[in-house]
């Protein structure tokens, strides 16, 4: 059984990383540091890399033992955690280079990249996996460790809102609200609290939000000048994707943003509200995701990246 094998390898091995997929969320956050605790609590130490943590995250367990990097040459165990492709694992070559893998995730488009591949695409958030494997291990789910995976749900689940939701996510959250952990207090953190930075570059896109196909559509964009004007720090581009798709009569809400350093490279936001599979549609692209929320990469300017989604768009609209 895949569980077996995963926690005999967790046994056998000394040196271990944990890692995520790059502009890592909630749920990519709160899974790792999961993961690193309860690797502790069976007696194995690991290093956890995220090399862009947001900051509304400071307040999880472990916060201050992540790393940017490792000078490790060789681990024997890498776990890769919410990420389904490989080319979006920061730290590849540290799972390439690893004598054992495995990958735990929640997406349908998982590449199955790893040795052992525990994927769950039914299951809302990589957390919510998480809890069945650790309660497998018995390994004690407590405040500390409930705090990680209970962000983790929250931010995917979107505050228990998205159609994703399964009655043990009610179930799970209700045993780690018996635990002392603070869901309020972790709902208000990580979905109602804005930066500053947030703030104004969603009164950016509020205005650029152009309304496509009878209004089925909504298109905007940030620039890289947007972030440097806001003073924009790691995920305040977070959430804004959301805003088309909670505007009555949309059923595709996408928003794009220019990479770093590149002009002419936009990553793709997309949501969904009933019945276009935003992942389909951004595998065209090359990218990937669920159902409902998906994202790409895509080439060419603003005008060539925004012909392109709808064009593929209107296929399935």
């Amino acid at each position: 059984m895949t569980l077996d094998n995963i926690i005999e390898e967790i046994k056998k091995a000394e040196k271990i990383i944990i890692l995520t997929h790059e502009t890592p969320d909630g749920d990519a956050i709160g899974s790792s540091l999961a993961m690193k605790v309860a690797l502790k609590k069976l007696g194995k130490e690991a290093d956890v890399l995220i090399k862009e943590f947001p900051k509304v995250f400071d307040f999880l367990p472990h916060r201050e033992d992540v790393k940017e990097y490792s000078d490790i040459e060789n681990y024997d165990l890498a776990i890769a955690l919410d990420c389904a492709d490989f080319k979006r694992l920061v730290g590849n070559e540290h799972f390439e280079k690893a004598k054992q893998t495995i990958v735990i995730d929640h997406h349908g488009s998982n590449q199955m990249y790893g040795d052992i591949n525990f994927v769950n695409p039914v299951s809302p958030a990589c957390c919510q996996i998480l809890i069945g494997m650790f309660e497998y291990f018995n390994i004690d789910i407590d405040k500390e460790l409930g705090t990680c995976i209970l962000t983790g749900i929250i931010t995917d689940t979107g505050g228990f809102r998205y159609s994703g939701v399964t009655p043990e996510t009610f179930e799970f959250t209700s045993d780690l609200l018996q635990k002392g952990v603070n869901v309020s207090d972790i709902y208000k953190r990580v979905l109602e609290t804005k930066t500053k930075p947030n703030f104004e570059l969603m009164k950016k896109t509020i205005d650029r939000m152009e309304f496509l196909e009878n209004g089925k559509i909504t298109f905007t964009y940030i620039t890289n000048k947007d972030l440097e004007e806001v003073n924009a720090g790691i995920g305040d581009h977070e959430g804004l994707v959301e805003i088309g798709r909670d505007v009555e009569g949309v059923e595709v809400s996408i928003f794009v943003r220019q990479k770093e350093n590149d002009e002419n490279i936009y990553k793709v936001s997309m949501r969904s509200n009933e019945y276009v599979n935003v992942s389909d549609v951004c595998l065209m692209f090359g990218g990937g995701g669920h159902e409902k929320a998906a994202g790409a990469v895509i080439q060419g300017t603003l005008e060539q990246v925004k012909t392109k989604i709808i064009n593929e768009l209107k296929k399935v609209i």
